[in-house]
């Protein structure tokens, strides 16, 4: 469905999940396109990204960032156009990056825009590579992980947004890379297309020997996405003084209750303890958005090089973005990986909704 030159449709979160979010979760409603004053600018969305992140927001839990309120639109990025522009700084035409969310037009104060080069040949790059996906895997690899040539380093979710990013990055940097993801087709494009020296399927009974034999000389970073059985695999086989950024537990995303099991927390912090290792969290625009020229210009460079591949997973339309969203989510409570662009017509590696 197009875009109206006048009616803003927007997807409002209608009730909280339990699990799972399923389609009555969201309300799709129009309104009148909205108008911006002074110093404000209207915007056209035109990619919106979808992310894991965005399941946690519809909690109603304390975390690092509020909670979507019910009846309000879904929050999410996106790269847009300026329609209307009542800041000095911004032109209608522009390309520029914001927090709109889940809609066709937003309102947003010139302050909190991103201006991107007008000439930029794929805008929708910066929700992904050149965005809050690459931005992550960049800073919570290398200012956390630390990774130093020669070393292995294991990356869970391989071939999603991030994670096939940490392990080019960690390639670039001269380290041994095992990717873990879900299914034959993504190991293969893991090895084969993102050069990685192995990829393992989660999936496989034997995912715990298979790591151990290909680790030989253990693991020094391990960069967190899924958690769960994926995690169990890991931690025997840690180094002494090795590093864990942890940027997502996607596993667990859509968990109502513990899992099945022995409590682990002991041995979790007896590992921690005896082989002296470091395992840190981080919240990556409150971390490192300060540092995000420095990541941009050495992304670019390694992207116009060759040296970094990069693919977008993209459907069309905002009435799409929901099932996409659903669909993004659901394996990973097997423990698996994704990423997806929506094009409004809507993209995906974050999942990105795309329209032009």
């Amino acid at each position: 469905m197009n875009q109206s030159m006048n009616v803003n449709r927007q997807i409002l979160l209608a009730s909280r999940p339990s699990g799972a979010p399923v389609a009555e979760n969201f309300t799709f409603i129009q309104n009148e396109k909205p108008t911006p004053k002074a110093d404000e600018v209207l915007l056209r969305t035109v990619f919106l990204s979808l992310d894991p992140y965005m399941r946690g927001r519809m909690n109603d839990a304390k975390s690092y960032a509020d909670p979507v309120a019910l009846n309000e639109v879904m929050v999410g990025g996106s790269v847009c156009r300026v329609e209307e522009s009542n800041h000095n700084d911004f032109n209608k035409g522009d390309w520029v990056v914001a927090f709109g969310g889940w809609q066709d037009y937003s309102v947003i104060h010139g302050s909190e825009l991103l201006k991107l080069d007008s000439n930029m040949a794929n805008p929708s790059q910066a929700l992904g590579v050149l965005g809050m996906p690459g931005l992550t895997a960049y800073m919570g690899l290398l200012d956390i992980g630390q990774p130093k040539a020669g070393e292995t380093v294991v990356v869970a979710a391989a071939t999603g947004a991030v994670g096939s990013l940490v392990g080019q990055i960690a390639k670039l940097k001269g380290c041994k890379v095992i990717g873990i993801a879900g299914g034959d087709s993504k190991c293969q494009y893991a090895v084969e297309t993102l050069g990685f020296d192995y990829c393992l399927d989660h999936k496989n009974d034997d995912l715990a020997e298979q790591l151990a034999a290909v680790c030989s000389s253990g693991i020094d970073v391990y960069f967190e996405n899924v958690g769960g059985k994926v995690f169990d695999a890991v931690m025997p086989l840690l180094n002494s003084s090795a590093r864990v950024p942890v940027c997502g537990l996607i596993s667990q995303y859509n968990a109502t209750e513990l899992p099945n099991g022995p409590d682990r927390m002991s041995l979790l912090m007896g590992t921690l303890l005896v082989k002296r290792i470091k395992m840190q969290g981080f919240i990556v625009f409150d971390d490192y958005g300060h540092r995000y020229p420095e990541f941009s210009q050495q992304m670019s460079t390694w992207l116009t090089a060759g040296e970094i591949k990069y693919k977008e997973h993209r459907v069309e339309g905002l009435e799409s973005s929901v099932s996409a969203f659903i669909g993004k989510l659901l394996p990973f409570s097997c423990d698996t990986e994704a990423s997806t662009t929506s094009h409004i017509s809507v993209s995906s590696p974050s999942c990105k909704a795309h329209n032009a």
